[in-house]
Formats: C-alpha cells, sequence, structure tokens
C-alpha cells in the first residue's frame, strides 16, 4: 500500500464520528492492523513473483550450435559459444550481446510477469500472449535470481501458459492457491506485478491494491455471434463473462502477475489484454482462479494439451429464447448431445439430428447441478468440464414441464490455435490420433454424422503406419477388431497389440477398408 492510499484510507475511517477518543483509538489500530496484513502477504508472496523477459528476434539461430527439438523447447542462449573469437568492442559483438537477456542491463522487445506454482520442478504460470511467438524466454525473480525457460504447455483458448525454468534457481517458492470462485465485489485484492519493466534488472515486483469491482465480466470488442449456438472454436473463454474487474491499475508489464487476498493466496491473473482487444492498456481485469481455471492449470502442469468439452448443440439466439433459459435448436449429427438422447426440434424421438434454426428443441437447465441461464453458461460449463467427462444434463421441453436427467460423454472441442504440450502420449505404431469431433466444422458442412473412432493427426517418419502409407485425417474405426471411441482407448488397445494388427478405417462417405501393420 502506498503511503497516500493508506492517509487516504486513514483520513477517511477517522473522519467517521465518533463519540469517544478510545473509538478513534481503536478505528486507527484497525487501519494499522489492515497495512499490517497487507505487509504480509506482500512478504509471502513477492518470493514467487517472476519477470519474464522474451525476445522473438530470429537472429538466436545464426549464434546457436543447438537447434530447438520440439515446439516450445527454446533452450539457453550462450553468450560466450556465439561470440568466440569476435572483438569484444566491435559491432557485431554488440549486437550480439543485447541478445543476452539474462544480462540484467539489457531490457526486453517484450515482458510480463509470472507466478512460481511448482518449485520442484520450476514451473511458472503466465499468460499465453505474453510468451506468444517467443524464440528465447528468460525469467527474472527477486534478489536477481534467474534462468532461461522452455514453454512447458501453452493453451490459446485460456491464454495460459505454464514455463519450465532449464536451470535450477535456488530458494524457489511455490505461491499458495486461494478460491477465486469465491469473490465478491468489494473484496480487497493486492497486485503483484511488473509493470513497465520495473522488475527486468532485480525481479523485484511492485505492489498495488484496490478491490473487486465486478464479477463474471467479457472482454470487449472481440465477441462476434458467429452462430446462434455452440461458441465459433476461435474465440477464447475471456469472452464468456470470466474475468474479474478490479480497480487495480494494471499496465504494460502486469499481464501474468498475481491477484492476491490479505492472506497471501493466489485468486486471479491479471490480464491488461483483456480490458481492450488488440493490446495491453490500464485495464483492470484478472483470469479468476475457480474451479474450472485450476483444472485447466493442472493440466498444463503436466505438460498436457487442454481439451475442452464439446456437447455438439445448436442454440436459440439469447434474444428469442426463454428469459434465462437455453433452447436447443439441433443437435451436431453423431455428437454427444444425440448420442445422448437430449432432443431437438421436430424429431424429438430420433438420436441423430442436423441442423439449426427458430425451431424449440430441449431446453438445458443444468450441468451436474450447475444452473445454466444463458448460452455462455453452457459454453463454459461444459468447456471446463473437458473432454471425455461424462456429465449430468438436466433438461424439460418447457419452462414448466417435467425434467428429466441425460448422462452424457462430452467429446473435444476443435482447438483455437497452435498448441504447445511437452508431455504426449507415446505415439503407436508411428500414429498420432485425436477426437473425430475436432473434425465437426466440415462434418457439419456436409450435413454427416460424425464418425465413431479416432482421426489420425500425425504419421511419424520411418514407422510402421508410415510404411503402410497411412495419412492424417485418416479416421480408424476398430483396432484389431475392437471399436475405439476416444484416443485414450486407441493408445490402451495399440500398447497391448503385438505382432500383425489389422485397423478398419471408414471415409466421410461411409467406406470401409482394413489394412494391417506389424507393430512391435
Amino acid at each position: 500500500m502506498s503511503r497516500m492510499t493508506f492517509l487516504a484510507l486513514l483520513t477517511v475511517v477517522l473522519a467517521v464520528p465518533t463519540s469517544a477518543p478510545s473509538q478513534e483509538r481503536n478505528r486507527f489500530a484497525d487501519v494499522l492492523a489492515l497495512q499490517e496484513a497487507v505487509h504480509r502477504s506482500i512478504e509471502r508472496a513477492e518470493p514467487s513473483i517472476a519477470c519474464i523477459l522474451v525476445s522473438r528476434s530470429d537472429k538466436y539461430r545464426s549464434y546457436s550450435t543447438v537447434e530447438p527439438k520440439a515446439p516450445g523447447k527454446l533452450g539457453r542462449f550462450d553468450l560466450r559459444m556465439a561470440t568466440v573469437g569476435m572483438d569484444k568492442d566491435g559491432v557485431e559483438f554488440n549486437a550480439i550481446s543485447r541478445l543476452d537477456l539474462s544480462d540484467p542491463n539489457n531490457v526486453p522487445e517484450s515482458y510480463g510477469s509470472g507466478i512460481v506454482l511448482d518449485d520442484k520442478n520450476g514451473l511458472i504460470l503466465t499468460m499465453a500472449h505474453v510468451i506468444r511467438n517467443a524464440t528465447k524466454i528468460y525469467v527474472r525473480l527477486s534478489g536477481g535470481r534467474g534462468s532461461w525457460a522452455d514453454i512447458h504447455a501453452s493453451d490459446p483458448r485460456s491464454d495460459l501458459a505454464v514455463l519450465r525454468l532449464i536451470d535450477r534457481v535456488p530458494n524457489l517458492k511455490a505461491l499458495a492457491l486461494g478460491d477465486g470462485g469465491k469473490l465478491r465485489k468489494g473484496d480487497f485484492l493486492l497486485s503483484l506485478s511488473n509493470p513497465f519493466a520495473a522488475g527486468v534488472r532485480d525481479g523485484s515486483p511492485s505492489a498495488s491494491w484496490g478491490m473487486v469491482s465486478n464479477l463474471r465480466r467479457r472482454a470487449t470488442g472481440v465477441l462476434s455471434d458467429v452462430l446462434p449456438g455452440e461458441r465459433n472454436a476461435t474465440v477464447p473463454l475471456y469472452c464468456f463473462n470470466t474475468l474479474i474487474q478490479t480497480d487495480t491499475r494494471l499496465n504494460l508489464g502486469c499481464s501474468g502477475g498475481a491477484l492476491l487476498n490479505l492472506q497471501g493466496e493466489l485468486v486471479g491473473l491479471s490480464s491488461s489484454l483483456a480490458g481492450v482487444a488488440g493490446g495491453e492498456t490500464p485495464g483492470g481485469y484478472g483470469v479468476p482462479l475457480d474451479g474450472g481455471v485450476r483444472r485447466i492449470i493442472e493440466v498444463l502442469l503436466r505438460g498436457e494439451e487442454v481439451e475442452y468439452g464439446f456437447l455438439g448443440v445448436y442454440l436459440m439466439r439469447a434474444d428469442r429464447a426463454p428469459e434465462g433459459f437455453v433452447r436447443i435448436t439441433g443437435l451436431v449429427p453423431g455428437g454427444p448431445a444425440a448420442r445422448g438422447d437430449l432432443h431437438g426440434p421436430q424429431a424429438r424421438n430420433l438420436r441423430f439430428q442436423g441442423g439449426f434454426g427458430d425451431e424449440a428443441g430441449d431446453l438445458i437447465l443444468s450441468i451436474n447441478g450447475v444452473p445454466v441461464r444463458n448460452n455462455d453458461d453452457l459454453f463454459l460449463t461444459v468447456g471446463m468440464h473437458l473432454a471425455g467427462r461424462t456429465v449430468r444434463v438436466e433438461v424439460a421441453d418447457k419452462p414448466d414441464g417435467p425434467r428429466r436427467t441425460c448422462s452424457v460423454t462430452l467429446a473435444k472441442f476443435p482447438s483455437l490455435g497452435p498448441i504447445v504440450a511437452s508431455k504426449r502420449p507415446s505415439a503407436r505404431a508411428g500414429l498420432y490420433v485425436d477426437w473425430t469431433s475436432t473434425m465437426a466444422v466440415p462434418f457439419l458442412r456436409r450435413a454427416q454424422p460424425i464418425p465413431e473412432g479416432v482421426v489420425i493427426r500425425e504419421v511419424v517418419a520411418g514407422s510402421p503406419a508410415s510404411k503402410a502409407d497411412l495419412q492424417p485425417d485418416t479416421i480408424i474405426a476398430k483396432v484389431g477388431g475392437q471399436r475405439v471411441t476416444n484416443p485414450a482407448e486407441f493408445y490402451r488397445i495399440m500398447g497391448k497389440a503385438r505382432g500383425p494388427t489389422e485397423l478398419t478405417l471408414t471415409t466421410l462417405e461411409g467406406g470401409e477398408s482394413r489394412i494391417t501393420l506389424d507393430v512391435k
């Protein structure tokens, strides 16, 4: 808390009429107690706040003997190796020296903030837009400690990313997690981050404070109504009424910083990008550390891809649906909702229906007991349960009609953009596969059901699959005669296969063929 803020608060408190000098002294003591609580929270959290230094220069390749072997593996930059034999006062040496982000005297072209969440493995949480298209990343903590970092995992839809420190940093301390889902308007918030690159040299974050101005806010200027149904895959989560609004001032460099409660626990991540689309401004928005976001972060900490849940419904526009309700106007053919016996318009007893319009289908009332009041609620609730989860969907045919509960196993929503995941399932016979629901857009255009099985995403060169001329986007329906409905089943069955193994392939038109791979 700044001196001006403290004096302003003190003036307000002491200006309240009192009946006795003792009450005035008690109020002053309360203000001092609040200030002490702020001090303690900052002291607990400060060692866990990082300054993220980012370069997007392509010059590193010219001066490095080590090429990244995988997406996100950015590696170190060794200035000594890059400048062997050079004149230490020469122009080229000085130009290369500026690429060394570990030098406190070098101010990077881009920077942000981060939070230590795993001290044992050196994992740092930040915002994905901070490190987007990075060619080198250096993380500096308080006291000047630091390390080059790789991207452990990055998810464009949540705009969250986890970095892994390459070198061991002494006395690394993970920040305690709070519950951002319990925040209320008027709660005090502390901010620790690196505005205007203040922590570039020493890693010391700057403190600010404010209160929760509002909850469940959305970013402005980003969202477009692509379909009157399930949202387009190009829309990030902060467009769906997820954000904390705070009067804490967030400037350039604050994205990825910590929003803390008075106990020094992390309850949100500051994100000035979410305030105004296309750039960072002195906004006042943060991503809450609620249950859904924590599930995403847990996946990223494991280094895995976040697979968002896909229900497969079209929805009536909010201005046409009954107030406070979500109305189905169509089901994605072969999608989870159709298989789970939710009803679209007209043919209520058919399991597979397509198309969308303004005809009335089921009303969706809740997901796993969580009320769904609008289309954005449905998108968030379904997405945050992640692919492969079975959820209970409560529906009715009209607001006052009888209710029934359908059990639906969610598929995977198509990804927003490039994914970085350092931990992937091991390829089986040279195959990496994905959910067929990620092909939903072309299927919808053809009005064809999403096929059962998995779709090939990558074929490893020189593998049995490559020798058999299997290609990406091929659909595998069976392995050794056993049906597969998701990637986990495919990897499990293929993991047990040995020797000649038959794969049953299908096409969009329903054609079927078989191929045998020699699985070792």
